[in-house]
């Protein structure tokens, strides 16, 4: 064999292992890519069912019910919104802020209620208060009076139910005439102090049957 019969085979050999070389290349591609499986074993690569188990309580493994998770999501969602909102609803109307606007005009003097129209008020005032108290032990009260045509603040806000019914008590004196614009400005300009989260009230006992 010549030299030139010699160098064509070497070259056909080298031809040759580079093929199976890059067979085996291929083949290990084919491999990763998962195409080198069997058909069975490439269906549950593709499926990829483990995914879609879970293991329950008795730590057995049950397939995933999509449609009954996402609704038991849905619900608990729903029930998490309405407890918020009851719990904010809750929260807003816990403390009772309330102004009681007393009118003690020449009115209030009238005999027409024994022994007058004041005392009956003031008597009713103090049942008032106190059972207010006994309901609604965070609230606060406040005191406000008319007469003369002004109104006037005769106790602050406050949670003592004593301290309001002796401050009514010890000015219980009638004259001029009652403004109830005057008290509702007034009484206004002192809830709009009050937090957002009280419940802003007031109540009007009115003795006159005409006012300005």
């Amino acid at each position: 064999m010549n030299n030139i019969e010699r160098r064509k085979a070497n070259n056909e050999e080298a031809r040759r292992l580079n093929g199976e070389a890059e067979e085996e290349e291929e083949d290990d591609e084919d491999e990763g890519n998962g195409r080198g499986l069997d058909a069975w074993e490439r269906a549950y690569a593709d499926e990829r069912s483990w995914e879609s188990l879970q293991e329950d309580e008795s730590g057995l493994l049950r397939p995933i019910d999509n449609k009954a998770l996402h609704h038991a999501q849905y619900r608990r969602r729903l029930r998490s919104i309405s407890s918020t909102a009851a719990a904010a609803r809750i929260q807003k109307g816990l403390i009772r802020y309330l102004y009681i606007v007393v009118d003690l005009s020449r009115a209030a003097a009238e005999m027409d209620y024994r022994p007058s129209r004041m005392a009956v008020v003031a008597k009713y005032v103090e049942a008032f208060i106190r059972e207010f108290f006994d309901q609604n032990p965070l609230s606060q009260i406040g005191l406000v009076t008319i007469k003369d045509g002004v109104a006037q603040c005769l106790t602050d806000l406050g949670g003592s139910p004593e301290s309001h019914v002796k401050a009514l008590m010890g000015k219980l004196e009638c004259s001029g005439d009652s403004s109830l614009q005057n008290a509702l400005d007034l009484v206004h300009g002192y809830l709009n102090q009050i937090p957002s989260y009280g419940h802003r009230e007031v109540l009007i006992i009115y003795s006159g049957s005409q006012y300005l």
